[in-house]
């Protein structure tokens, strides 16, 4: 029966459909200096707890092979021996010290995030990252991008499923970047593992890491940290590009936001219709707060409140605070402020979609002006 067992277990191991594609078990070098310096640390100390393996195992066995009862060994009558002791308390201390040295170093080159060339702000709320570059006049939020559909098995999954986003990380090669972490809610953790960065992104605090790219293309990493019922759906893509490329890129991100931010003081002396918002409504509702709240609006019960039928979005006399609840959050729960991360008009649209969809037909609608008046304090 074991040797059944065991041909069948080396059968499935050595099969060559199984190795049709290589199986990775190890850790990846990385494209980075530091990454590789990580990888390389990792492989001496797996290679000296071989060899100690080795050496124990290989002594243990010996010892009782050559010292079995049919040999007629007897085993020996001694006390404690001073050299002995010695010997096996010096012998691991220099094996720690061989292996601290170099760990020292690769930590130290890791908390070195000084005289970097461009320094970007990373901020992690649920489920999603901001990005703000230092000195460059560009900001945004990275959210997931792969569809709903994927999602609920409705359509096939792509290559890369729950691994996409719609506004990735850009940066320049050969350049030193300065990362500073930090969290709007509860604990996450930026990871990307090409880099070798993984650092905490705390509330109320900002830990440093930093990266040094060598070739251009996409990496991608995850949130790291238990953060939520969407924890598994905030992935992080990193586009390296040449510095000519980059600098391209940012002067267009550039001028798209100024163009952004133009049309929105335009939209302050617009009216939409009732038609228009409840579309646009529909369609920011479900991208950004139907994962709380879920599509129906019945919200989930002792996390997130329903939005169907009941509380400030169907209550005339509480619209300005529905408004504001939106656009500040609400100190001490889970809704997020989505003032700094949505347009005007997708503000304005969403709370009127709120307000009238699932039956609530309020016919109250909100316009970009009154989402202006409520942002400066009016």
């Amino acid at each position: 029966m074991i040797r059944k067992l065991i041909g069948s277990s080396g059968l499935i191991l050595f099969s060559s459909s199984l190795f049709a594609e290589p199986i990775q078990l190890n850790m990846t070098p990385g494209v980075t200096a530091i990454s590789q310096d990580v990888f390389g640390l990792h492989m001496t100390i797996l290679y000296i707890c071989i060899a100690i393996g080795m050496a124990v195992f290989g002594a243990m066995f010996w010892s009782i092979f050559h010292h079995r009862k049919s040999k007629g060994a007897v085993a020996a009558s001694f006390h404690e021996s001073t050299k002995v002791e010695i010997i096996w308390t010096l012998i691991p201390f220099i094996i720690l010290i061989a292996m601290a040295i170099p760990a020292t170093k690769t930590l130290l080159a890791m908390e070195e995030p000084s005289k970097s060339d461009l320094t970007i702000q990373i901020t992690g709320s649920q489920w999603k990252w901001h990005y703000r570059y230092f000195d460059q006049d560009v900001e945004f939020y990275s959210h997931l991008a792969t569809s709903a559909a994927q999602i609920e098995n409705l359509r096939p999954k792509r290559a890369n499923y729950l691994l996409e986003v719609d506004y990735p990380l850009v940066v320049p090669i050969d350049k030193k970047i300065r990362f500073l972490i930090t969290s709007q809610d509860v604990i996450h953790s930026w990871w990307v593992p090409a880099f070798a960065v993984k650092k905490d992104a705390n509330p109320g605090f900002i830990n440093e890491a930093w990266t040094r790219i060598d070739k251009p293309g996409i990496y991608r990493g995850q949130c790291a940290e238990l953060c939520g019922k969407d924890h598994g759906f905030m992935p992080i893509v990193v586009i390296a590009k040449t510095q000519v490329e980059y600098d391209q890129w940012l002067q267009q991100t550039q001028a798209s936001q100024r163009l952004a931010r133009e049309q929105e003081q335009q939209l302050l002396a617009m009216t939409m219709t009732m038609d228009e918002l409840m579309v646009l409504g529909e369609k920011t509702y479900n991208n950004r707060c139907a994962m709380c709240h879920q599509a129906s609006g019945e919200g989930i019960p002792g996390a997130f409140p329903a939005l169907a039928a009941q509380g400030v979005s169907i209550d005339p006399q509480r619209r300005i605070e529905h408004i504001k609840i939106v656009v500040h959050g609400n100190t001490g729960t889970a809704m997020q402020a989505f003032g700094p991360q949505l347009s005007l008009k997708e503000l304005a649209a969403v709370i009127t979609y709120e307000r009238n969809a699932w039956g609530n037909n309020t016919g109250e609608t909100v316009q970009a002006a009154d989402i202006q008046a409520i942002k400066n304090g009016q």
